[in-house]
């Protein structure tokens, strides 16, 4: 079976993630998907398939003859879809020998235009898959979970030597929680791939630092009519504190390795008002200045208008995977020359957000990200081509026999 038969049935399965939930997994029916993946990673022959209790899948393909010593090569996909947009009832449609020129989403007449979407000229002649417009489409990251079952039948299919293959699938990716409860020791490899990226030939090694932060105010409120030199109000000190951040260090003035202040929400009164911001750099130095702007910001405001008026939470979300993976820098040169052997060229971009994978490093498994065809993730315009999965697939049966003899 070709990966992108299994994607198609994949993407049927309704798997979205909640952030606002407190369970593990978040959502109940990211179950669903993980059942029907752990019946066919048995059937496939991997004997341990398994779900457990938060909903992970495991399975280990034992090393053909001769291999037994190599250490273990794990890759990992996630199952849940996003909650930007639905992923229920998703309906894939396929053109096939698809024209490279605009794309009209037949549901909603929504309609995906190159002008905005350059790459998909570059798609033309393959066979194109989207939504509809309803829903989002669910490459993310189901495309590379079928990219990781489709290598793992064609090894047993095709008698191809190769070491242990450690593989599973993850819940609640999307809402920054894949990791958290990932049995690295019982998944048994030595090092691991995430399957999880845009286009097929990437290779992701560097991620943000990232943390969150709550800015609360405290004003006071009287009548305003006798307010003045009484009234702090709390709303317009938080405009302040938000003006005296780089209106250029926002997300929607930066790019590659440029980090920023996102204000993701605010809410207030005259007694109270509440920002919440992410910040994000890739460079460690850089993204401990941004946390001490913050607190120096909030400072200064105390001193205007008193001690408490401003106090700034600060919270760690997660760390830059390069410093784990450069003692293990195989990882990516045995990366580059699987997609050379494919026929195409390795595209290493710093990812601007996060990934499983940097939590997996820090907990001591070596963990860079590979791209899975897919692009424009959590949107309706969520695509990707049936030849550029089949090319994933490639890349990981070539991983996988550049690490058959590495202990």
């Amino acid at each position: 079976m070709r990966a992108y038969e299994r994607f198609l049935n994949y993407v049927k399965v309704y798997t979205t993630s909640d952030p606002d939930s407190n369970t593990h997994p978040t959502t109940a029916r990211q179950f669903d998907l993980a059942h029907m993946l752990c019946k066919e990673l048995a059937g496939l022959g991997l004997a341990d398939a398994r779900v457990d209790e938060h909903g992970y899948v495991y399975a280990t393909l034992p090393a053909t003859p001769g291999y037994e010593g190599t250490a273990g090569l794990g890759f990992i996909a996630h199952m849940d879809t996003s909650p930007d947009t639905s992923g229920e009832n998703v309906c894939p449609q396929l053109q096939e020998n698809y024209d490279g020129g605009d794309v009209t989403l037949p549901a909603t007449g929504d309609v995906m235009r190159v002008c905005e979407f350059p790459f998909l000229a570059e798609m033309k002649g393959q066979t194109l898959i989207t939504a509809d417009g309803t829903t989002l489409l669910g490459a993310d990251d189901k495309a590379g979970v079928a990219e990781i079952m489709t290598m793992v039948e064609r090894l047993r299919a095709e008698n191809r030597p190769h070491g242990k293959i450690c593989v599973a699938f993850t819940p609640d990716e999307e809402v920054g929680q894949g990791a958290d409860l990932f049995d690295v020791e019982g998944f048994g490899a030595t090092w691991a791939y995430t399957v999880d990226g845009d286009d097929v030939g990437e290779i992701n090694y560097e991620n943000f630092n990232a943390a969150g932060a709550v800015v609360k105010v405290h004003g006071f409120s009287v009548h305003p009519g006798s307010a003045k030199n009484t009234m702090r109000n709390a709303q317009n000190i938080a405009i302040e504190f938000h003006n005296a951040l780089p209106a250029f260090a926002r997300p929607e003035h930066t790019e590659g390795y440029e980090g920023f202040f996102h204000l993701c929400s605010m809410i207030g009164d005259v007694t109270e008002a509440k920002l919440g911001y992410i910040l994000r750099d890739h460079d460690a130095a850089r993204f401990e200045a941004r946390k001490a702007q913050m607190q120096h910001i909030a400072a200064c405001l105390n001193d205007k208008y008193g001690d408490g008026t401003v106090e700034v939470e600060l919270a760690d979300s997660y760390r830059n995977m390069s410093a784990q993976i450069e003692p293990h820098f195989h990882l990516i040169e045995n990366a580059r020359a699987a997609i050379r052997a494919a026929g195409l060229t390795p595209i290493e971009t710093p990812i601007r957000g996060g990934t499983d994978g940097a939590t997996l490093s820090y907990k001591g498994l070596p963990c860079p990200n590979l791209g899975t065809g897919g692009r424009n993730f959590h949107g309706p315009f969520e695509c990707i081509t049936v030849e550029k999965m089949d090319q994933a697939v490639e890349v990981l049966l070539n991983l996988a026999d550049l690490y058959k003899d590495r202990a």
